[in-house]
């Protein structure tokens, strides 16, 4: 034949399209597998750089503070006389040193220029004996005299903007009037003295040299008819005081508890708020043997005491409700780092820290909840006094050999001392509670707050949430998958799945909405029919299939074989309706007419949006997922093996349950960690059915704070770069590690299963 023939060109032309499509094949395989194999690694290099942007994000919470000497100067006026305070205004730019002969010298805090200097006035031929700081917030100080007057007054800090330039201006102003207030009635020296000014009262506690506490309370009585214009009036009591040399007198903000002690660790507890008939608390010891108290103050918000030894212990003490309901000072914590004798204690302004200046001239920063140590370094030598800055975030520090005092600026930075392992994972002692709890309270409408930021009882809500939704759905979602897929009728199969894995396509906002508008009542309201249901319901469905065996083959054979399963539909409503239709009676039957009642009566909470409410919507969202896996799991066992075991003479089940199953096995394994990751990871049913309390308790009937959900709640509230910030990620990588952790377990798992079962 020509080789030019039509039929042989037509050939040529054949195969030249054959050849190029197999090269356009060829290069269509090879754009899918890399664009599969980049599609792989984005995800994996996506995760990795989420794991480092939180890592990121947390490291900065477990930094140690540090501190940078800025300025060194000789101490302004120098010749008025020892320091007894040294103070800051919140910009860092003025600082403020009160003399023990009376004066108020303000000074630029990073130069050490002079600015002003006041004068406190005292009584003709008296002397000024005693001094107290006051609340520092508002710069309250106080000056007792030899003839039992007191003088108190307050720095303050005008701020300005002339030319767009901010201006400081200092003042010493007197709030109780300018002249000297008698305390004491004999004009005997006052030797120790604290005062708290409030908006509707004033207290001054004086104790003189004969051992008399005498507390003078000024009260502000509002002229109804003449706004402008009050009256004060003045209350007096005096103690007579069993202690002797005394050396510590302290008064809390609420003008409610005194408190004194003396070198030898003797404190006495007074109860003020009558002034006029003062009771004592309590009568104890802070110390252990051998050791003198050299320091006493208050922590921030004049709850707890922070003492100071001669050994170089700070011990925190804080009142705790007692057996009779009565506060009683117990010890919550200490510190010891350092041997030499504690010389100031100062607190922070507004969290729960505070600086300790040792007789070497050491300079420790801690934080009493956290119970962390940020920082020990040498400032000085022969301490003389300390300040901290309103923010925190500088130190003025007087020291030096007698006659050449020098006051050193530092700068501080101490972003985070509130977090620590023990603060995030263990329990913690907070002020006003009876015992260490696992607590997270994150915020307050106080400045004294202490932050509570326990991570425990969040993991503890989010492993509760996710176990009751796994309960309800692992065994309905799995059961329902082996039936569907190895039993059921094909053609029933082919409604039933696709009907089941459109719920997974249902927003769980709108879940969590009708768990917590609808179910959560209707829970509530039928409790004991719920109940009744979960018993019932399994006795009435074998019932029904035991019942079905005796019916006449004519009716049985009449249902096509697979579709047996859609007559238990009316059973289940029937059934469903039955029991939370004799919800009230069994009620009224066996729980005295409430159940709810009956069970805070038996000493178990209900809580409306609870751990049940929180199973039953969560396991209907993960059911879904669980069944679709498990179902094609078990669907795609080769067919062989199920006509081999069957040939064999097992019968279905037997099939099912030793064959079908142990080779379906790494599917479904991975059906219910995916299912659990999709639990432990669902924010809004939980955040919208449950309480979102965060408590540590097993029962069902109580409600539960996951991470996820915490995380939605408290992000867009948190100041960004703040410890609350920055804890809320630390929750974010906890709950991205252990998702990684368990899904790597998982996997694992899967992998044994599948190289196990896989000879099959």
């Amino acid at each position: 034949m020509n080789s030019d023939s039509p039929t042989s060109h037509s050939s040529s032309l054949q195969l030249g399209r054959a050849e190029k499509l197999r090269r356009w094949r060829y290069i269509k395989d090879i754009i899918a597998r890399y664009s599969v194999g980049i599609g792989g690694i984005s995800v994996i290099i996506a995760i990795v750089l989420i794991f480092f942007y939180l890592l990121y994000v947390v490291f900065p919470l477990f930094l140690p503070a540090s501190l940078q000497k800025e300025a060194e100067y000789s101490v302004p006026g120098g010749d008025k006389g020892a320091s007894v305070l040294l103070a800051m205004e919140e910009q860092n730019e003025i600082g403020v040193r009160f003399t023990n002969q009376g004066y108020a010298i303000f000074f630029d805090a990073r130069k050490g220029s002079s600015i002003r200097t006041d004068r406190i006035e005292t009584p003709k031929d008296a002397v000024l004996t005693s001094f107290t700081q006051g609340d520092p917030t508002k710069g309250t100080v106080a000056y007792g005299t030899s003839s039992g007057h007191v003088i108190v007054a307050q720095h303050k800090y005008k701020v300005s903007y002339p030319n767009n330039v901010r201006r400081i201006d200092p003042e010493l102003i007197f709030p109780l009037g300018p002249d000297p207030l008698l305390v004491d009635e004999q004009e005997r020296e006052i030797s120790q003295i604290a005062v708290k000014l409030g908006e509707e009262s004033s207290t001054i506690v004086a104790l003189t040299v004969d051992d008399r506490l005498i507390i003078t309370s000024f009260a502000k009585e509002e002229n109804l008819f003449e706004a402008e214009e009050s009256d004060s009036t003045k209350t007096q009591a005096v103690i007579e005081l069993k202690v002797e040399n005394i050396e510590f007198l302290l008064l809390d903000k609420e003008q409610r508890t005194v408190y004194l002690a003396n070198a030898k660790g003797e404190l006495s507890a007074y109860d003020i708020s009558d002034k006029e008939f003062p009771t004592l608390l309590q009568h104890t010891n802070i110390l252990g043997k051998g050791q003198l108290l050299t320091r006493l103050e208050f922590l921030t918000g004049d709850i707890s005491l922070l003492a100071g030894d001669s050994a170089g212990y700070i011990s925190q003490w804080s009142p705790v409700r007692n057996a009779s309901n009565k506060p009683e000072l117990r010890k919550f914590r200490s510190f010891h780092e350092r041997e030499a004798a504690v010389h100031s204690v100062v607190s922070e302004y507004s969290r729960k820290g505070f600086v300790v200046l040792d007789e070497n001239g050491y300079l420790g920063v801690y934080h009493s909840t956290a119970e962390r140590v940020l920082l020990l370094e040498p400032v000085t030598s022969k301490p003389r006094a300390v300040s901290l800055a309103p923010r925190a975030n500088a130190l003025l520090v007087e020291g030096g050999e007698e006659g050449s005092e020098k006051l050193n600026f530092f700068a501080l930075v101490n972003e985070h001392p509130e977090v620590s392992w023990s603060s995030l994972w263990g329990k913690v002692w907070y002020e006003n509670y009876p015992e260490e709890q696992y607590i997270w309270q994150s915020s307050s409408a106080s400045n004294d707050f202490e932050p509570k930021f326990s991570l425990t009882p969040l993991v503890f809500g989010t492993l509760k949430a996710a176990f009751y939704a796994m309960l309800i759905a692992i065994p309905l979602a799995i059961m329902g998958a082996i039936y569907t897929a190895y039993f059921m009728a094909p053609r029933m199969r082919r409604m039933v799945k696709p009907g089941i894995e459109i719920m997974e396509a249902l927003p769980t906002v709108i879940l969590g909405f009708l768990a917590g508008l609808w179910l959560a009542p209707l829970v509530e309201t039928h409790l004991s029919g719920i109940f009744t249901l979960l018993l019932v319901m399994p006795m009435a469905i074998l019932a029904f299939a035991y019942s079905w065996q005796h019916v006449p083959e004519k009716y049985r054979h009449a249902i096509p074989e697979g579709w047996d399963a859609a007559l238990l539909i009316p059973v289940i409503i029937v059934v469903g309706w039955l029991s939370f239709a004799m919800s009230q009676p069994i009620e009224n039957l066996l729980f005295s007419g409430d159940m709810r009642v009956w069970l805070k009566d038996a000493g178990i909470d209900f809580d409306q949006r609870n751990s049940l409410v929180v199973g039953i919507a969560m396991g209907f969202a993960v059911i879904p997922t669980i069944f679709s896996i498990a179902e094609d799991a078990i669907f795609s066992v080769p067919k062989h093996l199920t006509y081999g075991s069957l040939a064999l003479g097992a019968t279905p089940w037997q099939t099912m349950v030793r064959v079908v199953l142990l080779t379906a096995s790494p599917g479904i394994f991975s059906a219910v960690m995916i299912g659990f990751g999709r639990a432990v990871g669902e924010t809004m049913i939980v955040l919208m059915a449950t309480g979102n309390t965060p408590v540590m308790d097993l029962s069902i009937f109580q409600g539960m704070r996951t991470l996820s959900a915490n995380i939605a709640v408290e992000m867009p509230e948190s100041e960004v770069d703040s410890t609350h910030y920055r804890v809320l990620f630390l929750a974010a990588l906890v709950l991205f590690m252990f998702t990684f952790i368990f899904n790597t377990v998982a996997e694992l798992v899967r992998q044994r299963l599948r190289e196990k079962y896989s000879s099959l």
